[in-house]
This record gives structure tokens, sequence and C-alpha cells, in this order.
């Protein structure tokens, strides 16, 4: 793994009608790791990952991607932007088949469709011969894995994916976290991973951090976190415990 940073952030916050929802006073994410994010819901999680794929202005303080600072009243370059894709927990497909919700980032790009990397991408997250079904026929596990492809074809520096198996079964749960794996190792793509499922993120991340209400409690290597976790509210949320 490079240990080399793609994001830099400082003291960081968004705030929503005057209510702090995210302070993180510095944090620095690694190229090509897969980092993953626990914590209760409410705790700022998503805005994070808003934020790092740039949807969203920080209230104060900065974050740069690859050099680039992005602060409050600034907005990211276009170039910028395209290195950086999400896979939000319930993806939005169009009511057209397979083919053409997989293709549509690269149509608004500009870029011609490609049937071999297109195929390629439908292979990879094991829905290469369902390319005419129509998504809105699809399983919950077969529309994730559409969106993972949609994400995987643009060659994304960075994927966010905010919490990408929530509510799907087992078997979907062991082909999405496949994925990630795969994407991670071959392309060296960073991942920056949302998850309540403590066991999602001691099993695919390099390093796993805390959130509670809006601020990082602690990051670690996953196994040093979940072994030998320094915060006493880390401990009892990896335990099972109501932490607030």
């Amino acid at each position: 793994m490079i240990n080399e940073p793609i994001y830099h952030i400082h003291e960081l916050q968004k705030e929503y009608a005057g209510r702090i929802v995210l302070s993180i006073e510095k944090l620095e994410v690694n190229k090509s790791e897969i980092l993953a994010f626990i914590g209760p819901s409410g705790a700022g999680k998503s805005t994070f990952l808003r934020l790092l794929n740039f949807l969203e202005q920080p209230s104060q303080g900065w974050l740069k991607f690859e050099g680039v600072r992005f602060d409050p009243g600034s907005e990211m370059p276009l170039e910028y932007r395209r290195r950086v894709t999400t896979v939000f927990q319930r993806p939005m497909l169009l009511n057209r088949n397979i083919w053409h919700n997989v293709t549509f980032g690269l149509r608004l790009r500009g870029q011609h469709n490609s049937q071999n990397s297109v195929q390629a991408a439908l292979e990879q997250v094991g829905l290469g011969s369902l390319v005419n079904q129509n998504a809105r026929a699809l399983s919950g596990g077969e529309a994730q894995r559409v969106a993972l492809a949609r994400a995987i074809i643009l060659h994304p520096d960075v994927l966010l994916l905010d919490e990408p198996t929530a509510n799907l079964d087992p078997y979907n749960v062991g082909l999405i976290e496949n994925i990630i794996r795969e994407v991670n190792h071959d392309l060296g793509t960073t991942i920056v991973l949302i998850t309540h499922n403590v066991f999602q993120a001691r099993r695919l991340a390099n390093r796993t951090a805390f959130i509670l209400a809006g601020k990082l409690i602690e990051i670690a290597e996953t196994q040093q976190l979940f072994q030998s976790p320094i915060d006493d509210r880390t401990r009892g949320f990896i335990n099972g415990e109501m932490v607030y």
C-alpha cells in the first residue's frame, strides 16, 4: 500500500442551520488504501462523504485533493471532481437496460461507449449475462452491482461507498465485498467506505476510523483499532453497546 496521502483535511467543519454536524481537525486519506468509517446513525459519516466528493462546500476549514484546496466558497475544478465517484446506499438507476445505466457516466463525459470495457465491467460485477435486462426488474443486490459497474468503468482515483451492502443478503454482501477488494487491488483505487457493519470494516479496510457526533474519535490500522482501541467510546461501539 502506498502511504502518500491523496486527501489532506484541516479543521474541516460542516454546519446545517447553524448546527455543526461534522468537525474533523486533521486527517489524511492515503492513496490506494481502503479506509472504513464506522459509527452510529447521524454521526456525520455521509456528510463527510459528500465533502470528499465536493458535492457540498465546507462551512469552515479545508480539504486538499491531490494538492488542490477545497474550502468555503470555492469550487473544485471539473477535472478533479471527475476523479472521484460515489456509490450511494440506494443507487438511482435509469428506467432503461443495464447497458444504458452502466454507460450513463461515460455519455455525460462525452466518451464513446466501448463495448469491450462495458462488458468487462459487467463481468467483473457478475452481470455479464443481464446486459439487456431492465434495471427496474433487478434485485437490490443486482442494482447495487450495476451502480458499482457504472462507477468502475470511469476508472476513478477515489471510490466513495456509502453503506454499499445495507439490507442485502449474505450472498450479495460477499459478492460486493469481493468487487471492492478487486478494484482496490487491481486498479489501486483509493476506497473510502461508510458502514454500520463493524465486521465488514474489519474484513475490508486497511485502516478504520470511528466517528461520533460529527467528531473523529479514533483512527488506526484496522486490526489495532479492533483489538486495542484507545478510546472507551470506540471500544463500546465495537462491542455493540449504545454509544452517545
